[in-house]
């Protein structure tokens, strides 16, 4: 097909006026034929958003990576030069000419607009919203990274381009990918089904040594490598909140999403505590290094999570519930034996199968969407578990008890107003003294809402 051609036909299959049997027959036929091909940017080359590439690149049928874009040149064209090697078998899946190689804080816009299908969202998650809205306002199919947002107005611009994007029947992927790892599809399932009886309690860690260093590269650049503040933030952008969301956001809000899976529901209020412990040096900018947060749900049932940054104190990533008939460990370890299900009756589950890659598989279900023209969109539940997550953090912030309701309606703003004219120029919402610290939330004083 030429590209106008190819590019009706899939405005065609985004049409939510074709019956469902006719568009699921109109995609098939077309891609079963081989006279079409997915074309994908990518925006935001860093560590997860080339992966993400890669796996996109991995499904079946015929793909292409056609667009780039990132803020950093450095960061892209390293990227770049990685997926192709990937590749080197199939160099025809890697197509970015130097017309579609986009290098600044507006490369997000260049890439959607360019000739592609589905776009990769994986910058600093406080970018998401906005990149998410424009792609939905583009008519793109989108995989985007977790958490969706940082703050609760952007978890609203997520709600709203997640719904727009069921009207124009874009399909839309969010990495959250333990919904698509074998032993938790096994186990989540029984769980509804009743076989622990209901839920009354649950605990979800993520307690770990952290991630990488920040000013420390070849990307984590210092602050005198740097030609503005919004640079240097933006080459450590883990350690700030209106990029980041703080540990329990980026990192965290996997294991709040299982547990709020295996209820079924979402909590209606939080209360926790946190602070900085160990990381108490300037270059760890303004996020906490532990959280513990209880989470309350409308029966009265609670989750207790906890998350930590912390070397040399024990660890674990895992999720557990306890049940009127029973109990469920969860847990990301290698070993599915590790995930099971035990009732006080004495009879017992442990998930024993294979556990192919989930980052692989998230993949491979939304490109088959997009084939079969099935009905495909996780940003709502991308969202609401994103929220989970925000709640939990203006509650360790806070140190205050905040309901669902006041935090999604009532919560303060941390990214800047006007993400789509940011410019290196711009002031960030947080800045340094003359000493190099960031003002770091106090519990009991800081207002979140």
């Amino acid at each position: 097909m030429s590209h106008p051609n190819r590019r009706d036909f899939l405005k065609r299959s985004s049409t939510a006026a074709v019956g469902a049997a006719a568009l699921g027959a109109l995609q098939r036929g077309a891609f079963a034929a081989g006279d079409d091909t997915i074309r994908i940017g990518l925006i935001g080359s860093g560590g997860r958003g080339s992966q993400a590439c890669v796996q996109a690149l991995s499904t079946e049928g015929k793909v292409q990576l056609v667009a780039i874009g990132d803020a950093f040149e450095d960061q892209l064209k390293a990227a770049l030069n990685g997926i192709r090697n990937a590749f080197a078998d199939r160099p025809e899946r890697v197509a970015v000419d130097e017309d579609h190689k986009f290098v600044g804080l507006d490369a997000y816009r260049k890439v959607i607009d360019s000739d592609v299908d589905l776009v990769i969202l994986a910058t600093p998650p406080g970018f998401r919203p906005t990149h998410f809205e424009y792609a939905v306002e583009k008519g793109r199919h989108v995989f985007m990274e977790k958490p969706v947002a940082v703050d609760a107005p952007g978890v609203r611009q997520a709600l709203a381009a997640a719904e727009q994007a069921k009207q124009k029947n874009l399909k839309v992927g969010v990495g959250l990918q333990r919904r698509h790892q074998n032993c938790y599809l096994e186990i989540v399932p029984r769980v509804h089904d009743g076989e622990v009886g209901e839920i009354t309690a649950m605990r979800v860690f993520w307690n770990s040594g952290g991630v990488w260093e920040p000013n420390q590269g070849p990307y984590h650049l210092s602050r005198e490598e740097c030609g503005s503040e919004i640079e240097y933030q933006m080459r450590n952008w883990y350690y700030y909140n209106w990029l980041c969301g703080d540990h329990i956001c980026e990192q965290h809000i996997h294991n709040l999403d299982v547990g709020c899976w295996l209820k079924n529901a979402y909590p209606v209020s939080a209360r926790g505590v946190g602070g900085r412990e160990v990381r108490t040096d300037p270059k760890y900018g303004e996020i906490f290094d532990h959280h513990c947060v209880e989470y309350f749900f409308e029966d009265g049932s609670f989750m207790l999570s906890e998350c930590t940054h912390m070397r040399g104190c024990w660890s674990d990533v895992s999720e557990h519930a306890v049940g009127t008939k029973g109990t469920v460990d969860l847990n990301n370890n290698s070993n599915p034996r590790n995930n099971k299900i035990v009732t006080f009756q004495g009879s017992g589950f442990s998930y024993r199968g294979d556990n192919p890659n989930p980052y692989q598989i998230e993949h491979d279900k939304l490109f088959a969407a997009i084939r079969e023209g099935k009905s495909y969109n996780e940003a709502e539940y991308g969202a609401k578990s994103t929220m989970v997550s925000v709640l939990g953090r203006m509650c360790t912030y806070s140190g205050k008890q905040i309901s669902w309701e006041e935090a999604l309606n009532n919560g303060r703003r941390v990214t800047p107003e006007d993400i789509p004219n940011l410019t290196f120029d711009s002031t960030p919402p947080t800045v340094p003294n003359e000493q190099g610290e960031y003002p770091v939330p106090v519990p009991g004083v800081t207002a979140v809402t």
